[in-house]
């Protein structure tokens, strides 16, 4: 059996980049953004006024990806702001995914700008896979006209982690025997999976590498962390077995996120916020005839400081209130009471098959469930999304001051395309 060969593939400064693209394209005369401190930003007036991606030029000023626009121009006053436009986002990535399976013979998005490469076997028709990484990153840029990262190595978590080494344009290895020299010197809150409650219990107990702890003990690593320190302890060894998927298409996620006009402090709140964005996950499902079964929350709180969960289900659904379920659990786990500035539910591993495990005590209730969806769905797309919502979100007056029952990071008329 010839040794795995993984590529994880990153478009660099993804919504910058195809923007540039795409001004370049209609106008060869137009000045590239990417020369000069720009970044894709939002509505600040309704505090969706958050840098997307940023250029070279706008990092060098200290901007970040996730901070505020105010906040950016203050550190660059000749800052310039461009809107998102989401239909553009998913055709270069559309365009992106299908490129690399002209070459790969499996591919796996991992996100609208990323995506893993099953490279295995394949020396004999490209030839070295590093030399040929780096051929690859040639024709994307050539045909796409955009730059990426491309990380190499045995698996998915060291090729992905290569991938964010220096940056832009660039191919890095990051194979097991390079995992002392390359990998183990770098801070504990760099490793995949690590976020910042991790790294300071982790910083509590001494360890501030990725290699101190690799060669710490895993029982007690295990002991403060639970199950989340065995996944990290391994990490840190670089063992992460996750296939990829050799089925096509690739796994898609759909997911919904929504910048809040005002900092949320109570779980009540939260909550609709969450059913709101459930809801528009959920409908996108079924009008694509999918099923999941992974879900993930995220939490921005007012500071920038990002948490993510996620949790597998016993069976996939694209049913609105197994979503939300789930969603809560996680977001009951994971908010630690801070101001909430962002809320998104996302989910993956989609399949156009559903499996159901069975359940003694669900007496029918699932199935029942998937058929009010279905009716409701008919509903709002005979008469419009507005013509049937929940009663928490009664008595709004819908505007973009409230919580729309159906809400998340796309306008109405683009959640339906994505």
């Amino acid at each position: 059996m010839p040794e795995p060969v993984i590529y994880h593939i990153d478009v660099n400064s993804a919504f910058l980049s195809w923007e540039a693209a795409r001004r370049l394209e209609e106008n060869p005369d137009a000045p590239d953004i990417r020369t000069f401190p720009a970044v894709i930003g939002g509505n600040e007036e309704m505090r969706h006024g958050i840098v997307l991606a940023k250029s070279p030029f706008a990092k060098r000023y200290g901007i970040r990806t996730g901070e505020a626009l105010a906040s950016a121009r203050r550190k660059c006053p000749v800052l310039k702001a461009y809107p998102p436009d989401f239909d553009l986002y998913v055709r270069r990535s559309g365009e992106f995914m299908e490129l690399l399976r002209r070459y790969a013979p499996a591919v796996e998005a991992y996100s609208i700008d990323e995506a893993f490469c099953d490279m295995t076997g394949t020396k004999t028709l490209y030839g070295d896979p590093v030399a040929f990484a780096h051929k690859l990153k040639d024709i994307i840029h050539d045909e796409l006209h955009f730059t990426v990262n491309i990380g190499v190595s045995t698996n998915r978590l060291l090729a992905k982690m290569a991938s964010d080494f220096e940056k832009p344009d660039r191919v890095h290895t990051l194979f097991p025997d390079e995992i002392a020299a390359k990998f183990w010197p770098l801070p504990v809150e760099e490793l995949f999976f690590v976020g910042r409650s991790s790294a300071r219990r982790l910083r509590g107990l001494g360890i501030t590498t990725i290699g101190e702890l690799a060669q710490s003990d895993h029982d007690m690593i295990v002991s403060v962390l639970k199950s989340h320190g065995d996944t990290i302890w391994n990490y840190a060894n670089g063992i992460e077995c996750t296939p990829l998927t050799h089925t096509e298409p690739a796994n898609k996620c759909y997911g919904n996120s929504m910048t809040i006009p005002f900092d949320v402090t109570d779980s009540d709140t939260a909550r609709r916020v969450l059913l709101s964005l459930c809801e528009t996950v959920g409908a996108r499902l079924r009008a694509a005839g999918a099923y999941i079964s992974v879900v993930q929350v995220q939490i921005t709180d007012c500071e920038f400081h990002n948490t993510c969960r996620q949790m597998t289900l016993d069976s996939s659904t694209n049913v609105t209130e197994r979503i939300y379920a789930c969603a809560c659990r996680l977001f009951d786990a994971a908010w630690d009471h801070s101001p909430i500035r962002l809320l998104g539910v996302s989910t993956s591993h989609a399949t156009s098959e559903t499996y159901e495990q069975y359940d003694l005590f669900d007496n029918g209730r699932n199935e029942k469930l998937a058929k009010l969806n279905s009716a409701v769905d008919k509903i709002r797309s005979r008469y419009g999304e507005d013509s049937i919502r929940r009663a928490c979100f009664l008595g709004q007056d819908n505007d973009d001051s409230e919580i729309s029952h159906m809400t998340g990071g796309m306008s109405r008329a683009r959640r339906n395309d994505t």
